[in-house]
């Protein structure tokens, strides 16, 4: 329920100079002569006045705007000091006890002093009059306002219509512009200003500033929403919404940077120094984020983007230690041997020392496992004083994972040698491509095809991730790339690399390691110190001989982890003993009995077992091939999972042995009822090569003419159907292999000599090496006398002699 008062309306002329009026403070609002307007009506006071209002003499009161809102009891210094007074038309009374007001303003009045606080205020005002006035200046200004009035109200269709024809029936331009600054949006603060500027015309000045003012808004609001609706359609309300937020904040100059932190991605652009490929795809990309909605799901992708783009080092460079002597220490205390490399290292160096601007290398480093490859790769960053980048290439099939993905693909990242990049952070690191030989290539693509830009260095200045789509220079990277063996490694990609060997380490070289880095490095791993835990060189040497059989050192450094092992458990168990490890006996506590025995002696003491040579992706090994005779039709059987070509380098010696049968003692027909078997054990490993060729002939001789080969020799050689011996490849990874197995003298082909020079000098003293160029020489070398050859032989050689000698007619 509600009371609705209605007093009837005195004649303005009741109010005269110095009367008292109650006084209503209104917030946010100033109510002008002329206007009508509906005010809530809640505080105390106000409810009391308007409750009082029948009471008063007319009802008529003061309505003065409060300065600030937030005072809910104001005094006289809180309320402006002209305000209008004002006829109370209707009262409504709510449920709350509040009330709702609809006043009709008067006249101005200016508040001269209260006088009376409660219940509610009073105060002493005084009606102010403006002079009247007929002239040209203000029928002028009055018309402008008038016109610019009309031209508001176009633009504002919430507005009636009738609100034009309001405009023209007021002819006073004083009322005219009471009107007017009654409607205006405008601040509390103008609209004080505008009440109490009594001068008609400097008023109407005043409000057609403001009114003019709202008119640019509005028709700037108008150019907004036109230009928003070409370019966005039918998107959904919000996103408009933001949009025309976004274009008035830029009109007004107020841009705040658009979403988040969009003006930080701008300043991080300006300070990046891109190349200017790169700079302006990231402000183009910059661009198209700032009109994006930001829960979008293309803002993430642009903004994933521009990251990459700012995160990637472009310019920013570590500088090279030039000092070549540190260089060759620090190499030298984190390797031991592997002249070759350092020398290599070295030399890249002094001439970037000497050329600035000098491309990085592109090394593949060769070798067995356990050579210590890797590790060498972080010592050479450590050298040169620039960061290190390590990713491994074993297993990846696909191109992506080096090119990268196209930005169209959901969760697109570059490949890994940007990734590398942004990791390493600057452009001049060690990039080290791991296990490069066992790259594998499918449906997806073939990785080590698109590593072929990445290791040429005439193109490698500019390149391409899909995912990136900006040209990198990659230069200045030194890469440096691992493998074990070097056939699986495409042509292509091999020519564009400088392939340095690491071959397997010799005794001497394994027990400088164990005793420089491994024993120091797994007693510091295990808690111990060397006071407490002796390794003599006699074990390690024992380590070595017995317990592993590699080309590296990494089971050798197992194994010595174990004999630390054991002797850590004695520590924890309280025995704080010093320990010495320098005998059989003593390894035997901690590693059990040996693992390795040399197995050469006991297999060769039959005939038709011959010691030979081979290399593998582990470094070189030994291998012995067999033979025997049986009952048969004249085959040749053989096993030990042998490949094509080792399988013709069989029947090749088989065939030489039977044309020369009887030079060698052997009956011309000994394969019509007989078959060869010939074997190479452990046959669970694939084998192939032509290189045993040779051992096969000195196994099938020395089965088919029973002398037996010396126990300490090994072979290794290519032959031929007219009995010669042709070279081949390994050479330093056999010998190594051969001294590991204590064999004593090395058989190798006459054009082999030279690669001798490659083999440590520690190896060549402890072995005798016999060069050959025919068979016959094989044989005199390997077997444990020379064969006689047959009476048959030696008929027919002597009739040969003969026929050479006697006088031609």
């Amino acid at each position: 329920m509600s009371d609705e008062k209605t007093p009837a309306p005195p004649s303005e002329e009741e109010i005269q100079f110095g009367d008292e009026l109650a006084v209503l403070p209104i917030r946010n609002a100033v109510l002008f002569p002329g206007a009508v307007a509906p005010f809530d009506v809640g505080r105390e006071k106000s409810v009391a006045l308007v409750e009082d209002v029948h009471n008063l003499p007319s009802p008529v009161i003061a309505i003065f705007a409060q300065r600030d809102p937030s005072t809910d009891d104001p005094s006289v210094e809180d309320l402006y000091p002209v305000g209008c007074a004002a006829r109370v038309l209707k009262a409504l009374k709510h449920s709350s006890g509040n009330y709702s007001l609809i006043l009709q303003g008067l006249t101005r009045i200016r508040l001269d002093g209260m006088q009376q606080s409660d219940p509610y205020l009073r105060a002493k005002v005084t009606r102010i009059e403006g002079p009247p006035i007929e002239d040209v200046e203000a029928e002028a200004l009055a018309m402008s306002l008038r016109d610019v009035a009309k031209q508001v109200i176009q633009l504002m269709p919430e507005l009636p219509r009738e609100a034009g024809s309001l405009i023209d029936s007021i002819q006073a331009p004083g009322a005219l512009a009471d009107l007017v600054a009654a409607n205006l949006d405008a601040p509390v603060e103008e609209k004080a200003q505008l009440i109490e500027t009594v001068e008609v015309k400097e008023r109407i000045r005043k409000v057609l500033r403001l009114l003019t003012r709202q008119l640019e808004i509005l028709k700037m609001r108008e150019r907004i929403n036109s230009q928003i609706k070409e370019e966005m359609g039918k998107n959904q309300r919000e996103y408009v919404l933001r949009q025309q937020l976004k274009a008035i904040k830029e009109e007004l100059g107020e841009d705040d940077g658009d979403q988040g932190d969009l003006d930080g991605l701008e300043d991080r652009i300006a300070k990046a120094d891109l190349p200017s490929e790169a700079d302006s795809v990231a402000k183009k990309q910059l661009k198209r984020l700032r009109t994006m909605q930001v829960g979008s799901a293309e803002y993430t992708v642009v903004r994933t983007y521009l990251d990459w783009i700012l995160d990637l080092p472009w310019k920013n460079q570590t500088q090279d230690i030039m000092d070549i002597a540190k260089v060759r220490e620090v190499l030298d205390e984190d390797h031991y041997g592997l002249e070759k490399v350092k020398k290599r290292i070295v030399e890249y160096l002094a001439v970037r020392k000497l050329k600035t601007d000098k491309k990085g290398p592109i090394l593949c480093l060769l070798g067995p496992p356990g050579v210590g490859k890797t590790s060498l790769g972080r010592s050479i960053a450590r050298a040169l004083g620039r960061k290190f980048v390590r990713i491994s290439l074993g297993g990846v099939h696909d191109e992506a994972a080096i090119r990268g993905h196209r930005r169209t693909y959901v969760g697109a990242l570059p490949g890994q040698i940007i990734q590398g990049m942004k990791k390493s952070g600057t452009v001049n690191p060690v990039f080290m491509m791991d296990e490069v030989d066992k790259i594998g290539h499918d449906f997806r693509g073939d990785p080590s095809a698109a590593l072929l830009e990445v290791l040429d260095p005439e193109q490698n200045n500019a390149f391409a991730d899909h995912y990136l789509e900006i040209p990198y220079d990659l230069s200045s990277v030194m890469f440096v790339a691992t493998a074990n063996i070097a056939d699986p490694i495409p042509p292509p990609l091999r020519d564009r690399m400088e392939i340095l060997e690491i071959p397997g380490y010799t005794r001497r070289e394994k027990l400088a390691i164990a005793r420089q880095h491994l024993i120091p490095k797994q007693l510091e791993e295990h808690g111990l110190k060397k006071e407490q835990l002796q390794i003599t060189d006699d074990a390690v040497e024992e380590i070595i001989e017995h317990y592993t059989r590699e080309a590296g050192v990494r089971s050798l450094e197992r194994t010595v982890a174990s004999v630390i092992r054991g002797v850590a458990v004695k520590v924890a168990e309280g025995d704080d003993q010093p320990r010495k490890v320098a005998t059989e006996d003593d390894l035997r506590e901690y590693l059990g009995p040996i693992k390795y025995t040399s197995e050469v002696a006991e297999r060769t003491e039959e005939t038709g077992v011959v010691t030979g040579l081979a290399w593998t992706s582990v470094g070189g090994e030994i291998l012995f091939v067999e033979c025997t005779r049986m009952y048969g039709t004249g085959k040749l059987q053989l096993t030990g999972q042998l490949g094509d070509v080792m399988k013709e380098s069989a029947h090749a010696a088989l065939s030489f042995v039977r044309t020369n049968a009887e030079r060698y003692g052997i009956a011309r027909d000994f394969m019509d009822k007989s078959d060869i078997h010939i074997h190479i054990p452990a046959g669970a490993m694939p084998k192939d090569g032509p290189s045993a060729g040779v051992t096969m002939f000195t196994a099938l001789v020395s089965l088919l003419t029973g002398i037996r080969v010396r126990h300490d020799v090994a072979m290794t050689g290519e032959i031929s159907l007219r009995g010669r011996v042709l070279p081949i490849g390994g050479l330093k990874e056999k010998t190594l292999a051969a001294h590991r197995a204590g064999i004593k003298r090395v058989i190798l082909p006459e054009r082999n000599k030279a690669d001798l020079e490659e083999v440590p000098r520690e190896i060549r003293d402890d072995l005798e090496f016999v060069a050959v160029h025919k068979l016959d020489e094989v044989l005199a070398a390997a077997l444990e006398r020379m064969p006689e050859p047959s009476q048959v032989y030696l008929d027919e050689m002597a009739k040969k002699e003969a026929e050479a000698q006697a006088p031609t007619n």
